[in-house]
């Protein structure tokens, strides 16, 4: 099941692969993108420049993009995982890679797909990847947020000082992510997609959606599967998707019916965006990159939406990335070593790998802190990320300002307990780690003073973002250190857009 996958991690550094006196690496890299609708991977090679003790990616080079496959199904609600492999195995092979020549990966299941019964069985296809790969199994919240990093939206809102709004339409869902000043400040999701709805050669339905089910009952007509359905009726269901899309994304009023269909809250901003661009595989038809007809409604929604907003106003752009947005890179790969005013207890907790990073934004800044902040700040993070239930110890990752008092750090600590407290619950470790040297002393005060009863990993100098993921190796005795294997999705820059 679905809520059995998520975040389930693998370590992806090649066996013998060492960073040590390189100032430049190539790696190779593969990102597979399972989808409700499409499936499709893509190989890239990817430099790294090492600066002080991390290496950045310094280059981004796609050397294969396999063909796209509508993800096959053997029944509604199972991916037929012979067909995908073999349509793998292909792109490896016409790519002129083996899998032993892959140095890094990300396997990302969204969608539909990812509530399959089979999502683990699609996963066991990488088996062999093991120690190489990272999966991700996508929900609306993480989806969206790669989608508009992965689409361009992020950057460009940054670089061209305007609010872009992203929308990409896929086969079981639309993602709209609005992104402003090199953010993204807010977001929706709705059940709106291509391949809710799917005929057969014969015209009759092959496949229906449960959301599709919730439009039929709204628009009172009867869909069956095996049972012909027109044109016509096509156009209706697709029409009222359009109208529900329309005003999710702020070009009208919702009407009675459209909250019913929300996966996330509807967005909080008001304002027109400045720029729309389209992601996921509608945008095909949007930018006339695609004719044929896959018997579902990817057509009658990308006409329709693109002349409400042609009427809208806002200018329409195309993406860096389209139906390739979610994966549009595989892997980076970093090594940091900490800082050596460290706490690690028990220290058999070490190694730990393949831990999700967050990065709340908590008011450290004010002379008094408030507990109750920093715990809402690390709930939304850990929901955002969509690791509130984690089986796993997740990173939380902070940048402390100003001294560290007794006062501070125990109000600190105590925000940090309650706001992690649902990992905690799991007697997970809690794993710290923050930019200058006060690991130590945040460690010994959550077991000395506050007597938290979990393992503590509580390190400092390193540097984290969000979609990272990470290694902590044990500890070096000589130096009191331990190394940190860092590893990041890339996306790319506006200069790889292609036409």
């Amino acid at each position: 099941m679905a809520d059995e996958f998520s975040y389930d991690t693998s370590v992806f550094s090649n066996v013998g692969r060492t960073l040590n006196d390189e100032a430049e690496i190539e790696l190779l890299s593969v990102g597979v993108d399972i989808g409700s609708s499409t499936s499709h991977m893509v190989f890239s090679k990817i430099v790294m420049e090492q600066f002080g003790n991390r290496y950045f990616v310094s280059k981004r080079e796609v050397l294969y993009e396999s063909g796209i496959l509508l993800t096959p199904y053997a029944s509604g609600i199972t991916i037929d995982a012979d067909i995908l492999g073999n349509f793998l195995e292909d792109q490896y092979r016409l790519a002129e890679i083996t899998p032993a020549d892959i140095d890094t990966g990300a396997l990302i299941l969204t969608g539909v797909a990812v509530r399959r019964r089979n999502a683990r069985a699609i996963a066991d296809l990488f088996a062999e990847h093991a120690g190489k790969f990272v999966v991700v199994s996508a929900g609306d919240a993480l989806e969206t947020t790669l989608v508009a990093y992965g689409s361009g939206a992020v950057a460009r809102s940054s670089e061209e000082d305007k609010i872009i709004m992203n929308v990409d339409i896929g086969g079981g869902t639309t993602k709209v992510a609005i992104c402003e000043k090199g953010e993204l400040v807010d977001m929706a999701v709705i059940d709106v997609g291509a391949r809710t709805i799917c005929l057969d050669h014969e015209g009759n339905v092959d496949r229906i959606e449960p959301s599709a089910e919730r439009y039929a009952e709204e628009l009172e007509i009867d869909l069956e599967l095996g049972k012909p359905i027109s044109r016509e009726t096509m156009q209706t269901f697709a029409d009222c998707m359009i109208k529900k899309l329309f005003q999710v994304m702020g070009g009208d009023e919702y009407d009675d019916y459209t909250s019913l269909y929300l996966r996330l809250p509807p967005l909080k901003r008001t304002k027109k965006p400045d720029v729309i661009s389209f992601s996921g595989g509608v945008s095909e038809y949007i930018y006339g990159r695609e004719e044929r007809n896959f018997g579902d409604l990817g057509p009658l929604l990308a006409t329709g939406i693109k002349q409400l907003v042609e009427a809208w106003g806002p200018e329409i752009i195309p993406p860096v990335e389209g139906i390739r947005a979610t994966v549009v890179g595989a892997s980076q790969y970093t090594v940091q070593v900490s800082g050596n005013t460290i706490y690690v207890s028990p220290n058999d907790v070490l190694p730990q790998r393949n831990i999700p990073v967050i990065t709340p934004a908590m008011p450290l800044d004010e002379d008094e802190l408030d507990s109750a902040k920093i715990a809402a700040s690390i709930i939304e993070s850990l929901a955002r990320m969509e690791l509130t239930e984690s089986d796993i110890p997740v990173a939380l990752c902070f940048k402390w300002q100003r001294s560290a008092t007794y006062r501070r750090l125990d109000t600190f600590c105590k925000g940090v307990i309650q706001g992690m407290q649902g990992l905690l619950d799991k007697n997970l470790p809690l794993v710290l780690v923050n930019n200058v040297d006060v690991g130590g002393l945040i460690g010994l005060h959550l077991h000395n003073e506050i007597k938290l009863s979990n393992p503590v990993v509580s390190i400092d100098g390193i540097v984290l973002n969000e979609f990272d993921f990470i290694d902590i190796g044990a500890l070096f005795e000589a130096s009191g250190t331990v190394p940190v294997v860092i590893k990041s999705l890339v996306f790319p820059d506006n200069n790889e857009q292609t036409e």
